[in-house]
């Protein structure tokens, strides 16, 4: 358990006492978990300046953060950079004033631009990322943040001695409302003593995409590949593995993954199914399956403890008692929902406001922002206030103690909640652990020592 998780810790005896239950079930009675409101110059600030932002990689997921950019009051798309022509010409088209270019460098040169987000294959991730920072630039590095913890660690260095610029690793579940809803359930113990926990992600998608010849075939098919690929548990499965992690508050000891080529038989190395079992304190254990061959149940995850569970599915989420369980009082007014022969209670911030809107809640539900987007959202308002902490501090202190600066923006800087650096390599230390674990299909230790920066 580590300091920087402190504030979040909860005493199940406090949580469930008649003052904690009364602010829970203020939570589900409809106000929705969103930062403090801001004072109207701040409001004002929030809609005016807006941060000059430049995308590298334009790929499939380059251009769904493009999109999410784009939506974004406080962010100005200013530069496009790919150094595939057609990619780079396809997204300039959605943003034709902002910056193209082929070449990161020349991005990275462009004074104008304050904040770059770096979407390429994850293996090129570490020479863009170091030469963003060295450029003085605030950084949103997708995970995981390479494809070797040696590469990651060194990203993570890099990123803390940066202290006048925001490096975000992106990691999108820390930076979604409802999950920061969700985590007291979790934390306090109001489940009982937990047992164990499940996640899934499912998707029949073959992962590969077409190309005019051969050369950018293996370019753009990356994932394919042994050799710079960090397979389903690296590439998606990060999320949910972070998550389990961030809510039980715990990194774990073992990880035994297992991987087959099930279905997409089609000369690649990489499973395109797979499982883990991953071990964390006192016997609690994450049993994860990811597969492209069938969509079914898509992906959630159920946390299972002696008096309840929980279910989470996008951004809903619903409590299943257990018959034996103390009565709370809450749940009696909660919303409730059927899953085959259970009920489940739901959990949601905004709860109330959606059983109002009637048989339209479920739309609502399902055209609710996603998580990348309040991700996203975190980067370019944290990049903003840290540029203007460091502009007010230097007018009237100069910048002759770095020190100083660093202690004003970790106490006087209020940042919305985003992965930082630790977050980000541990999260990719436990990652390409476990697709460690698939290649060599044998259990692997993980030594706390292995999630601790040196």
């Amino acid at each position: 358990m580590s300091e920087r998780d402190s504030a979040w810790e909860w005493n199940r005896r406090e949580f469930l006492r008649g003052s904690s239950l009364a602010a829970l079930a203020t939570l589900l009675g409809g106000v929705r978990l969103v930062r403090p409101n801001a004072t109207a110059a701040e409001s004002e600030s929030v809609n005016t300046e807006r941060v000059k932002v430049g995308l590298i990689g334009l790929g499939q997921w380059g251009r769904d953060l493009l999109d999410q950019l784009l939506r974004l009051p406080q962010a100005e798309v200013a530069g496009l950079c790919d150094n595939y022509t057609p990619m780079l010409r396809r997204s300039s088209k959605r943003v034709p004033d902002a910056f193209a270019t082929e070449d990161y460098q020349v991005l990275l040169a462009n004074k104008d631009i304050t904040a770059v987000v770096v979407a390429t294959p994850t293996h090129r991730h570490k020479e863009i990322v170091l030469a963003a920072l060295e450029a003085g630039k605030h950084v949103y590095c997708e995970v995981p943040l390479a494809h070797t913890i040696q590469d990651a660690r060194v990203i993570a260095q890099a990123a803390l001695k940066h202290r006048r610029q925001v490096f975000q690793a992106g990691l999108q579940l820390r930076s979604d409302p409802q999950r920061h809803f969700l985590m007291p359930f979790i934390r306090s113990g109001a489940l009982g003593r937990m047992a164990m926990v499940r996640a899934q992600w499912n998707k029949k998608t073959s992962w590969r995409f077409t190309s005019p010849n051969p050369e950018r075939e293996a370019e753009v098919n990356w994932r394919l590949s042994r050799e710079v690929s960090t397979g389903l548990l690296g590439e998606v499965g990060i999320h949910q593995l972070d998550q389990v992690s961030w809510f039980l508050n715990a990194w774990p000891s073992t990880v035994h993954g297992f991987g087959t080529i099930a279905f997409w038989r089609d000369g690649r190395d990489v499973a395109d199914t797979v499982q883990a079992l991953v071990d964390y304190p006192e016997g609690l254990r994450l049993v994860y399956s990811a597969t492209l061959a069938n969509s079914f149940e898509a992906e959630g995850e159920i946390y299972y403890g002696s008096d309840a569970a929980v279910m989470i599915r996008g951004s809903s989420a619903w409590m299943f008692k257990e018959a034996d369980a103390p009565l709370l009082g809450w749940e009696v007014y909660a919303r409730k929902d059927a899953f085959y022969k259970a009920t489940g209670i739901s959990l949601r911030a905004d709860a109330s406001k959606l059983k109002a809107q009637g048989n339209q809640a479920d739309a609502q539900t399902e055209s609710a922002d996603p998580p990348v987007y309040f991700a996203l959202e975190a980067f370019v308002r944290n990049s903003r206030e840290v540029s203007n902490a460091v502009r007010d501090f230097e007018s009237l202190y100069g910048d002759s103690d770095p020190s100083a600066l660093t202690e004003y923006l970790s106490k006087g800087v209020r940042r919305l909640p985003a992965a930082d650096a630790v977050d980000g390599y541990r999260a990719t230390v436990l990652a390409l652990k476990a697709n460690e674990s698939v290649v060599l299909g044998k259990p692997i230790a993980l030594s706390p020592e292995l999630f601790e920066l040196s």
